[in-house]
């Protein structure tokens, strides 16, 4: 598995996983791992063969959210953003936002609306509010960064 953040220390022996990809949804359990480069190698509990192994590449692997490491103060997990309504601080809708994507200097969120797409960089010059109560990040944007 090649996790989001490699660092991350949520998975261990007894942990349960979600298992999805499209409509097939699976929960198994962590039995052992261990970190080779940038993977996690897993061993799932039902899955006892290289044939079996094989079968499960594709899906994407999901915790609980009550498994999730609490986050800091101006910290937010990248699916929560997802979904979010962009604004301007002046009141303008900019779009939603359809995916977050990580970069080497900073996360960005990939923004759509009415057929155009946005690239909002995650910086505190740019994002100056994350309300997620109401659902949306209100944004400054540098000059140019909503030009078409």
């Amino acid at each position: 598995m090649l996790p989001f953040n490699p660092q991350s220390t949520t998975l261990h022996p007894g942990s349960r996983i979600v298992l999805r990809r499209a409509s097939d949804i699976q929960e198994r359990r962590v039995t052992a791992l261990r970190r080779h480069k940038r993977f996690l190698l897993l061993t799932l509990d039902g899955c006892d063969s290289m044939d079996a192994a094989r079968a499960l590449v594709g899906y994407e692997v999901c915790v609980h959210e009550h498994d999730l490491p609490a986050v800091g103060p101006d910290e937010v997990y990248h699916y929560q953003l997802v979904g979010m309504t962009v604004v301007t601080t002046g009141g303008d809708e900019v779009g939603r936002i359809a995916e977050v994507m990580p970069a080497p200097a900073n996360d960005v969120c990939v923004v759509r609306a009415g057929g155009r797409e946005h690239l909002i960089p995650m910086i505190a010059e740019v994002v100056k509010e994350v309300d997620q109560q109401r659902r949306r990040l209100v944004i400054d944007p540098l000059p140019g960064l909503l030009d078409p």
